[in-house]
């Protein structure tokens, strides 16, 4: 673990503030783990992390508690990342103090978040009673019922190598619920689904499946895992046009749902079962 890694709250004793505190926000330099997988200055892609709160809560001028719901979008181009842990014990720090109005709070969210993450992040805040839709699937096909044997659980780019058919030109989307990874610092496992959308020599399903299993017990927060994804089929399979989007399932009341593509700018914030 570096230095940087032990100043993180993750694995540690908290003591968890109800008073509004933005230097709880702890923000992670996304170049630590970029230059390890061979990404510069220029971005090979464009995206966000997009995360949903379910537990978002403050008081009224009168003491009143209100819930809400929040949506945030960090831009992929911001010199950080917000950990987790740092995130939730911030938004904690909402839960006794008093804002005039929904907008009071919005505002507060978008500097602090901004500040901590070095560009503008989107922030949107929902009422609970009105909130429409239902739980989504993943477009594409999911590849989960391959019917392969797999000895690895070792992040392993190589069983990429040769996946792409030179012969075939397709578009497809595909989708798996097999990708877990461990937290970076605890080693805690984060389950989530992976959608990939390319264009391209057709990608064999088997060897990528195998791939996205690899990741089993590689232990990198859940916006390296979607980055070093979309490097590695580049990499590997060099199609003219890609896609990488993962749905992690929430703890503390967030999840993290990086989106990443070198084509699409914007994509669906899916409610899957398991979020």
């Amino acid at each position: 673990m570096t230095t940087f890694e032990s100043s993180l709250p993750l694995g540690k004793a908290t003591v968890y503030k109800s008073e509004y505190d933005p230097h709880l926000l702890c923000p992670v330099p996304r170049t630590l783990k970029r230059e390890e997988i061979g990404i510069g200055d220029e971005l090979p892609f464009s995206g966000f992390d997009l995360w949903n709160a379910y537990e978002l809560s403050w008081l009224t001028p009168r003491g009143k508690p209100v819930v809400a719901m929040g949506e945030f979008r960090v831009p992929c181009e911001s010199e950080h990342l917000i950990e987790s842990k740092s995130f939730k014990l911030y938004l904690n720090s909402l839960n006794q103090t008093r804002f005039n109005d929904f907008e009071q709070v919005r505002r507060v969210l978008v500097e602090d978040l901004s500040r901590a993450a070095g560009a503008n992040v989107d922030v949107r805040l929902m009422e609970c009673e009105g909130l429409a839709g239902g739980i989504a699937t993943l477009p594409g096909r999911c590849i989960d019922n391959l019917d392969i044997e797999v000895s690895g659980y070792r992040l392993d780019p190589s069983l990429l190598e040769g996946a792409a058919n030179p012969e075939k030109v397709v578009e497809e989307t595909l989708h798996s619920h097999l990708l877990k990874s461990n937290c970076l610092i605890t080693s805690q496992p984060d389950w989530g689904s992976v959608l990939i959308r390319y264009k391209g020599h057709q990608i064999a399903p088997e060897p990528l499946l195998r791939y996205i299993i690899s990741f089993r017990q590689h232990n990198e927060f859940h916006e390296q895992c979607v980055e070093r994804i979309f490097v590695d089929l580049m990499c590997s399979c060099r199609p003219e046009k890609l896609t990488v989007y993962a749905r992690y399932t929430r703890r503390g009341g967030l999840d993290i749902n990086p989106f990443r593509s070198n084509f699409e700018e914007e994509v669906e914030n899916l409610r899957l079962a398991r979020q």
